[in-house]
């Protein structure tokens, strides 16, 4: 009896021990657990500060981006330094070592038909030129429009007087109306007054002459042109003479009128000049004494 009591015991004793092994660690669950929190908040914080990191570094390369692209814009916006200077002949001469062979092209009586593609072809050409305006052809809002498009491409838009009238003909009252209101319409349309003016005809007056310096113009007229005789009013005869003859030379002041025969020969007088060792001048490099 006494064996079979102890027997029973022993059993009851090992029974219990199993229990207590099965039963969970409560303090090392609990110290796993907040060991996982602060794992995970740790790296949350490090994910972050390396958010943080990056959006400094981001913010930093846009700051950079923005004042590199301030800067390039500036640059753009500011004057380029004079090259070249009208002389009383009408021609360009180079100030200090700027290049001399150079011509000047100028289309007079735009916006006639024909301007814009002009324009157009020029821009393709990567050739300057100053188109002088008529008030008469920008009477209407598409005309306006062409002037701003030209103007937008970077060419200058010069005075050519609003009604193409002889300045000597006129009064200084009638000299002032032809080409102030043209002034301002120009800057109406293309949001800058005109650096440039050419007289009809080439007929300046003294009246006129001082009342263009006074609106910081310069006034120009032209070394040769020969768009508007008998003989050169088709392509190939207009081309030949603005590229052969004895007139061109380096600086010279070349002629031209929004005419159609005029655009067709446009793209051959270019390459033309080229082929004779002359690039068109940028009208920007032009000192105007008279500018502010």
């Amino acid at each position: 009896m006494m064996r079979y009591l102890f027997v029973l015991l022993l059993a009851m004793m090992l029974v219990l021990a199993a229990c207590s092994n099965d039963e969970p660690d409560t303090d090392e669950e609990s110290q796993t657990g907040e060991e996982v929190e602060q794992s995970e908040d740790q790296e949350t914080d490090e994910e972050q500060d390396e958010s943080e990191e990056t959006n400094e570094e981001d913010s930093q390369d846009s700051e950079e981006e923005q004042n590199e692209d301030e800067q390039t814009t500036d640059k753009q916006n500011e004057p380029q330094e004079s090259q070249y200077e009208l002389t009383e002949h009408w021609s360009l001469t180079p100030i200090d070592d700027a290049e001399s062979d150079v011509v000047l092209l100028t289309i007079d009586d735009a916006p006639d038909g024909n301007a814009l593609e002009m324009a157009e072809n020029l821009n393709e050409l990567d050739a300057s030129a100053i188109f002088f305006v008529n008030g008469i052809f920008m009477e209407d809002e598409e005309s306006q429009d062409i002037v701003k498009q030209i103007h937008d491409m970077g060419f200058p838009i010069g005075n050519h007087t609003y009604g193409h009238k002889s300045l000597k003909d006129l009064s200084e009252e009638e000299q002032y109306e032809e080409i102030i209101s043209l002034n301002e319409l120009i800057e109406e349309v293309t949001g800058e007054k005109p650096e440039y003016f050419r007289a009809p005809h080439g007929l300046n007056t003294d009246y006129a002459r001082d009342l263009i310096a006074d609106e910081g113009m310069l006034l120009m007229n032209w070394s040769y042109g020969y768009d508007f005789m008998e003989g050169y009013m088709e392509k190939e005869e207009l081309t030949d003479i603005m590229v052969n003859t004895d007139l061109l030379s380096s600086g010279a002041n070349l002629l031209m009128h929004d005419r159609e025969w005029t655009n067709e020969a446009l793209e051959d007088i270019v390459e033309g000049l080229r082929d004779k060792g002359y690039e068109m001048l940028d009208p920007e490099l032009i000192l105007n004494p008279h500018k502010d």
